[in-house]
């Protein structure tokens, strides 16, 4: 089985034993992006992710826009279900930009980062990355990757959400949320491509949108049905 959950920022709790107690042998849960346990550096991160990566099913993430780029580029690029990926450690993956993988017999692609909201203040204290911007070279990859699948996906997974998405929920307050060219791109791939369903998690909400598209912070999915666990 595959599911799907929202921004962790390293809250360790989000993945406790007992929360994911419904994990079997060989399932997956997908991160919407801002996975924060590749952050320090530190032997107590590495120790927890190795921790991690002993359990019986994967734990596979999408980067955001809060990550440490720096040590997440750092691991070395492999092939896993189709796809490039960062092999953590054990059974927990990085899923790279502009990847389609089959899990399960699914098709599944994935693009994470984004523009951070907070980008000006992050500017200010020396905590931006531009690597958190998908480059030209990821987004022609995945219109190539998603050529090669006849644009015909079963599950989308971004950290970013399309544009028509994100305007609609701008509606309240169009200051809240910064749109960016990533929007565009998906709304593009969202015209061209056939999908059944498209998770993302920068929103930091949970909310279905339309029976194909839902925000997802908290809540654990099953990917295929959107059906909350």
């Amino acid at each position: 089985m595959i599911y799907v959950t929202g921004d962790m920022h390293g809250d360790k709790k989000r993945l406790s034993p007992f929360k994911l107690r419904f994990l079997n042998e060989g399932d997956t849960l997908i991160v919407c992006g801002d996975f924060g346990f590749l952050w320090d550096n530190s032997n107590a991160e590495q120790n927890y992710l190795m921790s991690l990566g002993k359990r019986k099913y994967n734990v596979c993430f999408v980067d955001g826009t809060h990550e440490n780029f720096d040590i997440l580029n750092n691991y070395e690029i492999s092939q896993w279900n189709g796809g490039k990926v960062h092999k953590i450690f054990g059974n927990v993956y990085h899923l790279m930009r502009g990847q389609v993988y089959e899990i399960e017999g699914r098709k599944i692609f994935t693009m994470g980062g984004g523009e951070s909201a907070d980008v000006d203040i992050r500017k200010d204290v020396n905590a931006w990355s531009k690597d958190e911007i998908p480059t030209q070279e990821e987004l022609l990859e995945g219109a190539e990757n998603l050529e090669v699948a006849g644009y015909d996906i079963d599950i989308i997974v971004t950290h970013e959400p399309p544009l028509k998405v994100k305007n609609f929920l701008n509606l309240n307050d169009p200051n809240e949320f910064r749109v960016s060219p990533l929007n565009a791109y998906f709304e593009e791939l969202s015209n061209d491509c056939k999908f059944r369903k498209w998770y993302f998690g920068s929103l930091h909400i949970d909310k279905y949108i339309s029976s194909s598209h839902r925000a997802i912070f908290k809540d654990i999915v099953k990917a295929t049905t959107g059906e909350k666990i």
